[in-house]
C-alpha cells in the first residue's frame, strides 16, 4: 500500500477521523506537537534497554513488530493531524528538508560515519595513496 497510497490520501483519512470526532477543538499545534513525542516516546519503549543487535532482532518478533507497528502509525497520525492543522504541505517539506541535509551532510564526507567523527579526516586504507 505505500505503493499507491498518496501522502494527500492519509492526510484526508486523517482528516475525517479527526472531524467525525469533532477532535479539531483539541488539535492545537501544542497538543498535536505533543502527541506526537508522547507517541515517539512509546515506540522507543518497545526497544528500551535492548542493545543495538537485540532491537533489531526483536522486529522478527510478531507481538513486538505489531506494537512498534501500531506506536510508528501513531507517530505518522498525529504528524499528519499537525500538518492538516497547521496547512503545512509535507511533501514540499520533506523534500526542502532533505535538500538542506544534503548540503550540509554532504555524502562524500559523511558516508558511513557520523557527528564529529565525520568532520574529521577518514583514515587511510592499506594500499591505498
Amino acid at each position: 500500500m505505500d505503493e499507491t497510497t498518496t501522502m494527500g490520501d492519509l492526510k484526508a483519512m486523517v482528516a475525517r477521523f479527526v472531524r467525525q470526532r469533532d477532535w479539531e477543538q483539541f488539535h492545537t499545534p501544542k497538543n498535536l506537537s505533543m502527541g506526537i513525542a508522547v507517541e515517539a516516546a512509546e515506540l522507543m519503549e518497545v526497544f528500551q534497554w535492548h542493545d543495538a543487535a537485540a532491537s533489531a532482532a526483536l522486529m522478527r518478533d510478531a507481538r513486538a513488530r505489531r506494537a512498534a507497528q501500531e506506536e510508528l502509525a501513531d507517530v505518522m497520525i498525529y504528524c499528519l493531524a499537525f500538518a492538516n492543522r497547521t496547512g503545512i504541505d509535507l511533501v514540499r517539506a520533506v523534500r526542502s528538508k532533505l535538500a538542506k541535509n544534503r548540503r550540509k551532510y554532504p555524502a562524500r564526507r559523511f558516508r558511513g560515519r557520523f557527528g564529529a567523527d565525520a568532520t574529521a579526516t577518514p583514515p587511510r586504507r592499506p594500499g591505498r595513496r
